[in-house]
């Protein structure tokens, strides 16, 4: 599917953009990578990695429309993971957040209908579901931009949809890094939030396959929800550190206890795939789509009215060993 064809990715120097590269160098033959991103150490950093004949770096900001719309040009297919995603320093400094999650996403609808790209899948997070934080705000604002746009493409065919995960094991600022700078540091406890807080899981590399599959399967409109194993922050560092005592300092401003991914409030448009759920759009289309069978051919089926999908209440949880063996790289 990517082969011959231009890729562009925003905020591409993150975990997720390094990770999507380096999956797409080594299975497709793509005419052209484009890293879109505003930090040029990053870019610079990222280019003695890749640098493929294909590979081309653009310095810009999502903020930025007329960028935006150069860098486009001639691209078939978009992943838009550019964001501000730190839950306290989004509630401190709420403009800048809105500007670049929701001001930056409608820029990037812009310019891919401008530019007549294929297909564009945007990267939203469990806390766009029933948000309580000023970024999950700012990514359900995000989410419907993305799902709406559909219905303003006219005659073109390009689609948009939303692929939405839980905590990534390893991204930049996660948990699992700290954790283990922590201990390398020789720290005498780990610091937990609360005793019972759980996370859905997923590496970088099942993101970034689940991204690559939903291209194949989207029809425009849907939000794609992979099904992931939860684990305990508490087992999470007793997995990491057995030895080292845990000390309880209170949930950070704008965080939740467990993670939600599908809304029980959207249970009445939750379809569920073998592997994965679709949230189906509220709102309907000029072009009419049946979301219960994909492009792949693969059907779902409704879910349970009430039905949500729950960190906390999930049927798949990662053991020690399990977690262990995801982690390793990072350890």
């Amino acid at each position: 599917m990517f082969d011959d064809k231009t890729i562009l990715i925003t905020g591409g120097t993150g975990s997720f953009g390094k990770k999507y590269t380096e999956i797409l160098l080594k299975r497709y033959r793509p005419r052209k990578i484009i890293i879109y991103s505003r930090d040029e150490l990053k870019q610079f950093e990222m280019a003695q990695r890749y640098d493929d004949a294909c590979m081309r770096y653009f310095i810009g900001d999502v903020r930025d429309k007329e960028r935006l719309f150069k860098a486009m040009n001639g691209v078939d297919f978009v992943i838009h993971a550019a964001a501000l995603k730190h839950v306290p320093i989004a509630e401190y400094n709420p403009m800048e957040c809105i500007k670049t999650n929701v001001n930056g996403a409608q820029n990037v609808i812009d310019a891919a209908l401008a530019n007549d790209v294929k297909k564009v899948i945007a990267l939203s997070t469990d806390k766009a579901a029933n948000p309580i934080n000023l970024y999950g705000a700012t990514k359900l604002a995000s989410d419907k931009l993305f799902v709406a746009a559909n219905n303003i493409r006219g005659r073109k065919t390009i689609e948009f949809s939303v692929v939405r995960y839980g905590n990534v094991v390893g991204s930049r600022g996660s948990v699992v890094p700290f954790f283990a700078k922590l201990i390398r540091e020789g720290a005498g406890e780990l610091p937990i939030t609360h005793p019972d807080m759980t996370r859905f899981m997923i590496t970088l590399e099942q993101g970034v396959n689940f991204v690559l599959k939903n291209f194949e399967r989207m029809q425009g409109g849907e939000i794609f929800v992979p099904k992931i194993p939860s684990m305990k922050m508490v087992e999470l560092a007793r997995a990491m550190a057995p030895d080292l005592p845990r000390k309880i300092v209170g949930i950070r401003p704008g965080e939740k206890l467990h993670e939600i991914m599908c809304p029980a409030d959207d249970s009445h448009l939750t379809l569920e795939f073998e592997d994965h759920y679709v949230i189906q759009p509220t709102i309907q289309f000029a072009h009419k789509a049946d979301f219960t069978v994909n492009r792949l051919g693969e059907r779902g089926k409704p879910v349970p009215l009430g039905f949500e999908y729950n960190s906390g209440t999930n049927d798949r949880w990662l053991t020690r060993e399990e977690f262990l063996a995801l982690a390793k790289e990072f350890l």
